[in-house]
């Protein structure tokens, strides 16, 4: 019996301990950041993630500066104690639950302190289960909020404060995906999976859009979602038919011009920049989630974005960072992230990573 900070607070979910989150050794449990100037001239990004069966805790952070993308990476023992938001130099303060977050960074020459604030209340997504037989690959629960940003990021001394109008999107999500090293009862079968994530920020209201699809393109779980500003939950207007028009990159797997349909209403989605969720943590062979890298380790890395091969297999995951025409003449930014895994009939692709 293990107690940890979580213990005095009156959050348990079930007789154990906090340190104890049921059974699977999969569970985890995640915050999520991204942020652009309203010109689409800078976009920065960051995640942090705790992993309790496996007593690990990393985080990574992100900025894209001239075409490089300069990625401070984290790992470090958990200890059992998931209320310690810090790995190594990554911070994070939550000021005011479902509303305001703080980020700090201060290591391998990126440093940051950044403060979130939400346009409105987060949404909450359906419930993301995905079993491939009899095996349970996902479970888990997100929550998703777009809103503002204040302070700063330094790159190798050189400081750029936010812009007023800086935005973007931070989520929660916890409970079970694939972490740390793989699973040598999954076999062998060429993997599939395909998925699709479009947060914006319009003048006066949110927009959200997700879909996980089978290879056939049937969705297993897909919704949108319209949020007003200041507004709260009994004021989203959902869609659970949304359609999106995808469009790719040439010679990629990453998306291009598109257009997403909720109801009535067309949003034209024109990627300006590339993000690689790799640098994240996100597909990443040296620093996939969860990976044991023992007491702390740090390690900056850069990537530059002009010159990455689009059909490695950790390079398949991107966010792009877009402008987006609504109804109206309403115009805003946002990002269209995108994972195609294997085939996706669709979008006429076949194989692991490649496109013909």
């Amino acid at each position: 019996m293990v107690l940890s900070r979580g213990d005095d607070y009156p959050i348990h979910q079930t007789p154990d301990p906090v340190a104890f989150s049921g059974t699977d050794r999969n569970f985890y449990d995640r915050y999520f950041f991204n942020g652009y100037a309203p010109d689409g001239s800078s976009f920065f990004a960051a995640a942090f993630g705790v992993y309790p069966h496996l007593d690990v805790a990393d985080a990574h952070f992100c900025i894209v500066r001239d075409g490089v993308q300069h990625c401070l990476h984290a790992s470090r023992k958990l200890g059992m104690e998931r209320m310690e938001l810090a790995c190594g130099p990554i911070r994070i303060e939550v000021v005011e639950p479902l509303q305001s977050l703080r980020l700090i960074i201060d290591g391998e020459g990126i440093a940051a302190d950044i403060t979130f604030t939400g346009r409105a209340f987060p949404i909450a997504e359906p419930r993301f289960i995905w079993r491939v037989g009899p095996r349970t690959v996902m479970d888990y629960t997100r929550m998703t909020q777009n809103g503002h940003y204040q302070g700063w990021i330094a790159v190798d001394g050189v400081r750029e404060t936010l812009g007023e109008g800086s935005m973007g999107t931070r989520d929660r999500s916890w409970g079970v995906r694939p972490i740390g090293a793989a699973d040598p009862q999954s076999g062998k079968a060429v993997p599939q999976f395909f998925w699709q994530w479009t947060p914006i920020n319009l003048p006066q209201r949110s927009v959200f859009y997700h879909l996980n699809a089978h290879a056939d393109g049937t969705a297993w779980n897909t919704r949108a979602v319209i949020a007003p500003v200041g507004s709260g939950a009994v004021d989203f207007t959902e869609s659970h038919q949304p359609r999106m028009t995808t469009n790719l990159a040439p010679s990629t797997r990453w998306p291009a011009a598109s257009e997403l349909a909720i109801g009535d209403e067309r949003f034209r989605i024109e990627p300006i920049s590339r993000f690689q969720m790799r640098g994240l943590g996100y597909t990443s062979p040296r620093w996939g989630h969860g990976l044991d890298h023992g007491e702390l380790e740090v390690e900056r890395e850069t990537i530059d974005l002009a010159r990455i091969d689009p059909a490695r297999p950790d390079n398949l995951h991107v966010q792009m960072l877009c402008r987006v025409e609504g109804p109206n003449s309403e115009t805003g930014m946002g990002v269209f992230e995108q994972l195609a895994i294997g085939d996706y009939a669709p979008l006429g692709l076949t194989g692991l990573a490649g496109r013909d």
